[in-house]
């Protein structure tokens, strides 16, 4: 189940991937960004690290309880907000847009977190570092917006 839960959360960065790695060369290098910006290269092994814990996350919670239909659609909304901010910022080139959204993934990572934690406190540690990093880039977004 582990596999399963890895395929899921990397299909999911895979297909913002292909809105995003397109328009990093043009798009996004012309936008002028905040001075806190990291740079590019720091996002890709971020995003993978974070995708992975999301999955390891998901199977522990399978593992200890099987299907909670609750903390597994916080789960899958999540991930579904998160596919969808890429699209939003960089493949329609709409931040306000992407603003939005990641107000809404962060209270759906926060909710499965709180989910997850509730069944195996494990799984919820391991959502930690994802709601930190969409905080940061929440304020990276309302920055790029701002700026554009």
């Amino acid at each position: 189940m582990l596999i399963f839960f890895l395929v899921i959360c990397f299909s999911a960065a895979w297909i913002g991937g292909r809105a995003t790695y397109p328009e990093i060369p043009n798009w996004y290098a012309q936008l002028q960004k905040p001075s806190f910006n990291p740079p590019n290269q720091i996002f890709g092994p971020v995003w993978t690290l974070l995708y992975a814990m999301m999955a390891v996350a998901a199977w522990l919670v399978w593992k200890k309880v099987g299907w909670v239909f609750s903390a597994f659609s916080f789960f899958f909304l999540q991930l579904a907000a998160n596919t969808l901010w890429s699209i939003l910022f960089f493949g329609m080139h709409r931040p306000d847009l992407a603003l939005l959204d990641i107000a809404l993934l962060w209270l759906l990572i926060g909710a499965t977190l709180f989910s997850f934690w509730k069944i195996e406190i494990k799984a919820g540690l391991l959502f930690i570092p994802y709601w930190l990093w969409v905080s940061f880039a929440s304020l990276l977004n309302f920055s790029i917006w701002k700026l554009n």
